[in-house]
């Protein structure tokens, strides 16, 4: 079976801490004044769910989760294990 390699990109991701002040500033960023991609789900305890729309539909982004803008503007959640193993900060 052939094997590959996934290629190197550089993308934009923060790490959702579960807070409502991270959920409102991750949701700035990537509705950027646009009809929003990202909705935060805030309840009374202070903490929010991000509610994202995907390529593959809805998904949630739980706390400890990096949300990710993908190579042409997409934005998905990613577990932070995955997140961990599959890339690596860059100097700018």
């Amino acid at each position: 079976m052939p094997k590959f390699r996934k290629r190197p990109v550089v993308i934009e991701a923060e790490q959702f801490d579960g807070t409502v002040a991270c959920a409102i500033r991750i949701e700035a960023w990537a509705n950027d004044g646009r009809v929003g991609h990202i909705f935060a789900d805030r309840d009374t305890s202070e903490r929010a769910i991000m509610l994202i729309a995907t390529l593959e539909g809805n998904m949630e982004g739980r706390p400890q989760d990096w949300i990710i803008k993908g190579v042409n503007g997409e934005f998905y959640p990613c577990k932070a294990d995955i997140f961990e193993k599959t890339y690596e900060a860059v100097a700018e």
